[in-house]
């Protein structure tokens, strides 16, 4: 009989470098939100994958970034959190620049509390000339003695499966802490509410989407049908944003609702019916009341 072995393992790095892209290519299901703008994750997604006799648990974290609101601080607080408790760490980067404040701080934690990390250079498929990858692991590699550097594409899952061999080579015996069909332990209420929002990132632009927050109100299968009926608030924090985010005659609302309806049916596999609100709850991200009753605590 095959012994078991499990690891914890905390996705890092700044803002857009793809982590909750390649935690989703990971797991092989959307379990983490995507869009282009920074801050997309705000809390700790947790996925797990179970592969023979290795259980995986993945915490995807926010992007490490300067806090500016009482939102920005508790997501902070999310990624260094994420980093003590872990047994490993796979920090993220992408093949251009000078490595970021962010990440120079990140490797400060992993010297600090002894934790072995990998470094994953993602958005490969983007790449023109591989020899810049040379380049960005000679860069790294001479700031911290990772155990592994792999050039990977979370979008086309190229180098994904190499990652998670030399994540297996680092994970210790002990039990599996989740069952073997588990991908992630987020209720579904909050997965809900996050493909809500991702439809907010995608749809709107400059800083509206960074400032609504979404809390499903009542979710609950119909009586005798293969129905869902899920009633969500979507909380803004200006008047000016909340007609931009209901749009003319309803339409960008209604927009966000119909594309969120379609993924949460094929998340959910069964018919959804969706009904959405908007309400302003002024500067919300300043209000450190505010920031945990939308269940950011």
């Amino acid at each position: 009989m095959l012994k078991t072995k499990s690891e914890f393992v905390a996705i890092v790095g700044k803002p857009n470098a793809g982590k909750s892209s390649l935690l989703n290519s990971m797991i092989g299901e959307k379990i983490a939100i995507v869009s282009n703008k920074p801050q997309t994750t705000r809390t700790r997604i947790t996925g797990v994958l179970t592969k023979e006799s290795t259980q995986f648990v993945f915490i995807d974290t926010p992007g490490l970034h300067k806090p500016k609101t009482k939102l920005d601080e508790y997501m902070v607080k999310q990624v260094d959190d994420s980093v003590a408790d872990v047994d490993t760490a796979v920090l993220v980067v992408d093949f251009q620049g000078e490595p970021a404040k962010a990440e120079l701080e990140l490797i400060d934690s992993f010297k600090s509390l002894h934790i072995p990390a990998l470094l994953v250079i993602n958005k490969i498929d983007t790449l023109a000339q591989k020899e810049q990858i040379i380049q960005r692991i000679d860069q790294y590699r001479s700031l911290f003695e990772f155990e592994s550097v792999i050039p990977l594409s979370a979008k086309t899952g190229e180098g994904v499966e190499i990652l998670l061999k030399e994540l297996d080579k680092l994970a210790q015996e002990g039990p599996h802490f989740f069952p073997g069909d588990t991908m992630t332990d987020q209720p579904e209420r909050v997965i809900a509410a996050e493909i809500i929002r991702e439809k907010l990132l995608r749809n709107l632009s400059d800083e509206v989407p960074h400032g609504t927050a979404v809390e499903i109100e009542s979710m609950k299968e119909r009586e005798g049908a293969d129905i869902i009926d899920i009633d969500a608030v979507i909380y803004c924090e200006k008047e000016s944003h909340k007609g931009i985010i209901i749009g003319k005659g309803g339409a960008m609302l209604k927009k966000v609702a119909t594309q969120a309806r379609k993924e949460l049916e094929d998340f959910l596999d069964i018919k959804v019916n969706l009904k959405t609100w908007v309400k302003v709850k002024d500067d919300w991200r300043n209000k450190e009341s505010a920031v945990r009753s939308l269940g950011y605590n």
